[in-house]
């Protein structure tokens, strides 16, 4: 009797792809959790409670409403930022990110921002029936908007000369676009006394031709940013001669400078690149073209030579041997005449795109060092100021060719 053996399997056995340790499941969780987009950026309301700051200066708490809770924990880094932080009993909205505390195997929020609840109804109304105001009377209008120029020359920048916004804004373009010249506007960018200042900050900047205004500010709470949303603002946008670009906050902040811009950007950062071109993509898009017209005129000149060639051989054909010492004289003038034409064409076409790349390379800060300028730095920093450094500080001074390293013996300034 023939037997066919086939493999034991034991049901009271788990198969092994489905084995996990608690480690190791806690641990697919919160994988599984972090790739859920929504559940990055979220804004929970609730009542607090269950509140505790501990001597880490982490904070923990939960949020409830009538039928379930939620843990949440705030770091110190967070909580040291908060104008104030919610008790027991407080309606709030928090906003943060769910994830998986392995360790216990909870899910829970971790908040980078509380809101107090009544405060935010409040100023959302408040928002809502400025935004709706503004729309009625055509100041969001999209054929309004001005379109951006594609190489600005002067680049004016609208925000608080202390801030990072300035300084995120300032390295995009030393990266980007070192050609442009660079207009501060400063103004305070948070408070009460802030909406007329930026208003006279904006109006300054568009006076002394400027051919893009940035208006920037970094992110923060609802009420640091709310200055912008005050409506003389969005009104003196509309009202300026140049093209302005806002990027205030972070992405998921809108206010009423957003709507009235010519361009929104989610950041500072996003605002200058919106804004100004890359400089290596411009040289290279010359050398395309510069390839283009250089390989268009071989081909044109290749097919003109084998055009002459067939006609010569057609009339060694067809003619008798004077008419074709005549026509062949001729073909000799008109082969003489198109080479100069097609050579004079490549000639004036590379002077011109040689003299574009000239000018880009001439604008390259560094070529300013060897008309007799130089970059002082202190501590590794450019100096732009006298008042940066003091008496005896180390300076590095970068020439043309080679570096001195000198010491301060005195501080002038314009007004001294």
């Amino acid at each position: 009797m023939h037997r066919t053996k086939f493999p034991v399997i034991d049901l009271m056995q788990p198969p092994e792809e489905n084995r996990y340790s608690v480690s190791q499941i806690n641990l697919h969780l919160r994988r599984l959790m972090d790739s859920i987009p929504a559940l990055q950026d979220v804004w929970i309301e609730g009542e607090v409670s269950n509140f505790k700051r501990h001597d880490s200066g982490h904070v923990y708490f939960s949020l409830k409403d009538s039928q379930s809770q939620i843990k949440g924990v705030m770091w110190r880094s967070d909580a040291i930022r908060q104008r104030a932080l919610p008790q027991n009993g407080d309606r709030v909205q928090a906003h943060g990110k769910i994830s998986v505390y392995e360790s216990k195997g909870e899910y829970q929020l971790y908040c980078d921002r509380f809101i107090p609840l009544d405060q935010t109804g409040d100023l959302h109304a408040q928002f809502l029936a400025l935004w709706q105001q503004l729309e009625a009377e055509g100041i969001f209008s999209p054929e309004i908007k001005r379109p951006l120029r594609p190489l600005p020359r002067r680049i004016g920048i609208v925000t608080s000369p202390t801030g990072a916004a300035l300084q995120d804004v300032l390295h995009v373009l030393q990266r980007r676009y070192p050609l442009g010249e660079v207009i501060l506007s400063p103004t305070p960018v948070q408070g009460e006394t802030a909406p007329p200042q930026i208003v006279e900050a904006l109006q300054r900047v568009d006076s002394v031709g400027v051919d893009v205004i940035l208006l920037v500010r970094g992110g923060g709470s609802i009420e640091d940013l709310w200055c912008f949303n005050d409506p003389r603002i969005a009104y003196a946008i509309r009202a300026t001669q140049t093209p302005v670009v806002t990027g205030v906050g972070h992405e998921i902040d809108t206010t009423l400078v957003d709507g009235a811009a010519d361009v929104r950007a989610p950041t500072p950062s996003a605002a200058a690149e919106i804004a100004t071109p890359d400089v290596s993509a411009i040289r290279a898009g010359l050398r395309a073209v510069y390839e283009q017209l250089r390989t268009a005129a071989q081909t044109a000149l290749t097919h003109h030579r084998e055009s002459l060639a067939d006609s010569v051989h057609k009339l060694r054909l067809l003619s008798p041997a004077s008419d074709i010492r005549t026509l062949r004289q001729r073909l000799d003038d008109q082969r003489s005449r198109f080479a100069r034409t097609v050579t004079q064409g490549m000639l004036r076409r590379r002077t011109l795109l040689e003299g574009r790349v000239r000018a880009l390379e001439l604008s390259n800060p560094l070529h300013l060092l060897a008309r007799g300028y130089a970059i002082v730095s202190h501590q590794g920093k450019r100096l732009s100021r006298a008042d940066q450094v003091t008496a005896g500080a180390d300076l590095e001074i970068k020439l043309s060719v080679g570096r001195v390293n000198a010491t301060v013996k005195e501080i002038l300034t314009d007004e001294s």
